[in-house]
């Protein structure tokens, strides 16, 4: 599977959205991180601000929704331009029936855990969904060390795809970096959310260039990825 690189506008300049998108051209996705101050302690964004970054980029966004109430949010993310919708498992009361509004909507369903959520229980829900996202550090805010007890984490739900045959995504997210890209690779991660490794540096479309480049080579050489 292909590598994917999605900077985060979490660490971008919220008063230059627009530019901040084209400055990343060459990212697969933008992620946007969508926070209500409740289900995590930060506040950021919501439907407007998608609404007016959908228009002003081509590049499709991956909306990232760390909120409660999210069975009833996550269909006015679709509807506001987001092509690819993730809901926190945490947070659902429904999940399959929102995974499936979500694709019925257009878009792709993603269902994130936070780093103390199993993965083995939503094993059944796996084929549901179009990624499953491992969060790496404790979702809430930017800037974060990268939780490396994650690594045995995103191992195991690779395992769990490759044993059911899935053309399922999974992302990681937090502290992901030059530093870092490489071990999330070979573990089994194939989308890759960066904020500061790739807001923070001189140069932010190099920035993608640089960790894709190492995430290619860790994934060349993984034990999960060979046959694909």
């Amino acid at each position: 599977m292909a590598v994917q690189i999605n900077p985060s506008i979490l660490s971008a300049d919220f008063a230059r959205l627009a530019e901040e998108a084209k400055a990343v051209e060459g990212a697969d996705w933008l992620h946007v991180d969508v926070m209500d101050n409740h289900f995590v302690p930060n506040l950021t964004l919501g439907v407007p601000v998608v609404e007016s970054l959908a228009r002003a980029t081509d590049i499709p966004l991956d909306c990232h929704l760390m909120i409660e109430q999210v069975d009833r949010w996550a269909p006015q993310y679709v509807e506001a331009g987001a092509s690819s919708v993730t809901f926190h498992v945490e947070a659902a009361s429904a999940p399959v029936r929102l995974a499936r509004e979500i694709r019925a909507k257009g878009a792709r369903a993603s269902m994130a855990l936070k780093p103390a959520t199993p993965i083995e229980p939503y094993e059944d829900l796996l084929p549901e969904l179009d990624m499953i996202l491992i969060m790496t550090v404790e979702p809430g805010f930017g800037g974060q060390a990268f939780l490396d007890i994650m690594l045995p984490k995103i191992r195991r739900t690779r395992e769990l795809i490759s044993k059911h045959g899935l053309q399922l995504w999974l992302q990681v997210d937090g502290g992901v970096s030059t530093a870092t890209i490489e071990q999330c690779a070979d573990a089994g991660a194939d989308v890759f959310v960066a904020g500061s490794a790739v807001y923070g540096q001189k140069d932010p479309a190099e920035a993608v260039r640089a960790l894709r480049a190492r995430a290619e080579a860790a994934t060349a050489k993984a034990s999960w990825a060979c046959g694909h």
